[in-house]
């Protein structure tokens, strides 16, 4: 039984036909939405694999070059069993060199040398697993034809402002940093650090 007055019915009839017109306009708006952010999350990661190759490129004629190239050079390679990562590092931590893959804080001593050597990178690609990494796990740089073993010594999230993670050290020390909530939507109010100690034996490139 119609318990709406007339009036009401009758508007309520009107917008019923309407109502589907309406929504294929919103329909294809969304549609197109979803597939622009699909061909940028496409494009974004294509970019960074034809990046991280070419740099295994480099890496690869750097390790077996009869000269090994300066220290400050050459291409970093850390690779972590635990969270199965194997990537290419890259110099500076610009949006645009992060894009690229982890970033070497200009500033910080080369992987693999004396003092605390800094990689950050995005918690939404090369880093989205660092906060599965607990004490005694194995971070393996390879680096101008040297080969470097860090075992993880501690974990912290810190405030953005908080410079004490990336201060020199007289160890020779790797700090991981990343975004952190790793699932949080929008800019992340705080940052994960994982801080690795390097051990004196070798390994095999």
């Amino acid at each position: 039984m119609n318990t709406l007055p007339p009036k009401a019915s009758e508007w309520a009839a009107r917008m019923a036909g309407r109502w589907p017109k309406c929504r294929r306009p919103v329909a294809f708006l969304l549609l197109s939405v979803g597939t622009l952010l699909s061909v940028h999350v496409a494009h974004s990661y294509g970019t960074m694999y034809a990046a991280q190759r070419q740099l295994e490129r480099e890496w690869e004629h750097q390790q077996h070059s009869p000269a090994a190239p300066p220290l400050t050079n050459s291409v970093t390679r850390v690779s972590i069993p635990k969270i199965n990562l194997d990537v290419m590092v890259v110099e500076g931590t610009s949006h645009s060199s992060l894009l690229n893959g982890p970033g070497h804080l200009d500033d910080t001593p080369a992987p693999g040398a004396t003092g605390n050597s800094v990689i950050a990178a995005h918690r939404d690609t090369f880093f989205r697993n660092i906060g599965d990494l607990g004490r005694g796990d194995d971070i393996f740089v390879r680096r101008a034809g040297h080969a470097y073993h860090y075992v993880v010594k501690r974990k912290a999230i810190v405030q953005p402002n908080d410079v004490t993670v990336v201060k020199p050290s007289p160890q020779n020390r790797l700090t991981l940093i990343t975004c952190y909530p790793s699932h949080y939507i929008g800019p992340a109010p705080q940052r994960l650090v994982v801080i690795a100690e390097r051990i004196d034996d070798s390994f095999h490139n």
